[in-house]
């Protein structure tokens, strides 16, 4: 490994001594400062004399749980960044972590690389005095939308708990019958507008002259046929997700609309003067390639990048996975993020967040 950027006081706390010993030579071959505890007690003396920078901690240490420290250790160090280790492997896991106010959560076995790559990161958020935790999304349902416990799907946990507490839009590219709505549904179900509705609307099954009306309703006697007022998608769905599946059948006079919607957070339905404000947050989803239609001159280019604050594309593949991402350097976001059903393995083929602020930073990996 090569000396990384950002180097600072490291904590490692875990129960395996094995463990300890190996990551900390090889955060210290990165040219941090690391010292090591292997129980919560331990951890809290090395926490008031080493005062790390940032913490890496098991689950499962043997006179508590290194999880339930989380809210306890933020309180009083709410700078430190909490990197959680975890050989239970589940989305439940993944979301408590989020929802504890752990900066990362890497499960077991984990890659030595992608540990240094989270610590890094955490120095850089710290450095920039980022948000550390998020808010906490609510309850753990034991009905999980999510399920395995394979190498893709951790990456999968991983990264929808990175994004179940802001409001960005989500584009989500993959073939058909990959699990899109599973992902729009997980980011919906766990994160703070979960007890507002969740809708969902196909774009390909709607006749192109009434797109309008489905998303933005219609006032009585704005078209013939049109007898009395209907609330369109968009105000269904206030406080909550809009899901739009096969966004690349959208025709482009939609599009505008749409898009004009993104920018001012207004619409007005088909027929009325009157403005409605649009409290919703958007997820869209698409088999086709986006660029193609955009070079076709049959998708908005602006509407791409106004959706794609945050993309996900899976793809079906028996070679396992890859991954890149790009996302700003004040922040970190773990690759990738897509679905499965039980038994059904939907590898992603790329994310990313665009350059918020600052110039962006690129990293890849092949599961």
């Amino acid at each position: 490994m090569n000396a990384a950027v950002h180097s600072g006081r490291v904590l490692v706390v875990d129960d395996d001594a094995a463990i300890r010993t190996v990551v900390r030579e090889a955060l210290r071959r990165e040219g941090h400062r690391v010292e090591t505890a292997g129980s919560v007690a331990e951890l809290k003396r090395a926490v008031r004399s080493f005062d790390p920078q940032v913490l890496v901690t098991d689950v499962i240490l043997p006179d508590g749980n290194g999880l339930d420290m989380v809210p306890e250790l933020l309180a009083e160090y709410p700078a430190m960044p909490i990197i959680v280790l975890s050989a239970q492997n589940t989305f439940t896991t993944a979301v408590r972590a989020s929802e504890q106010g752990a900066f990362d959560y890497l499960p077991k076995p984990f890659d030595l690389a992608e540990l240094s790559r989270a610590v890094e990161d955490a120095l850089v958020v710290r450095g920039s005095k980022g948000k550390i935790g998020q808010d906490a999304p609510g309850a753990i349902s034991e009905d999980l939308p999510l399920i395995g416990r394979s190498p893709p799907m951790q990456e999968v946990y991983r990264t929808i708990t990175r994004v179940l507490s802001n409001d960005l839009s989500v584009l989500v590219l993959g073939e058909s019958g990959t699990g899109k709505e599973l992902v729009a549904r997980a980011i919906h179900d766990f994160g703070p507008r979960a007890s507002k509705p969740f809708v969902a609307i196909n774009m390909a099954a709607i006749p192109r002259e009434l797109i309008e009306s489905e998303l933005f309703g219609h006032e009585r006697g704005a078209f013939t046929g049109a007898q009395s007022r209907v609330a369109g998608r968009f105000e269904q769905a206030q406080g909550g997700t809009l899901f739009l599946d096969e966004i690349g059948d959208m025709p482009l006079e939609a599009q505008t609309r749409l898009l004009r919607v993104l920018q001012s957070d207004e619409f007005s339905p088909v027929g009325s003067s009157r403005s409605i404000r649009a409290d919703v947050r958007i997820i869209a989803a698409t088999h086709k390639d986006l660029p193609q239609l955009i070079a076709d001159n049959t998708f908005r280019e602006d509407l791409y990048y106004r959706l794609t604050s945050f993309r996900s594309g899976c793809r079906r593949c028996a070679n396992g996975l890859r991954i890149s991402a790009s996302f700003p350097n004040i922040f970190s976001i773990a690759p990738p993020m897509m679905a499965c059903r039980a038994r059904s393995s939907i590898p992603a083929r790329w994310i990313g967040f665009p350059a918020i602020a600052g110039q962006g930073m690129c990293a890849s990996s092949k599961i």
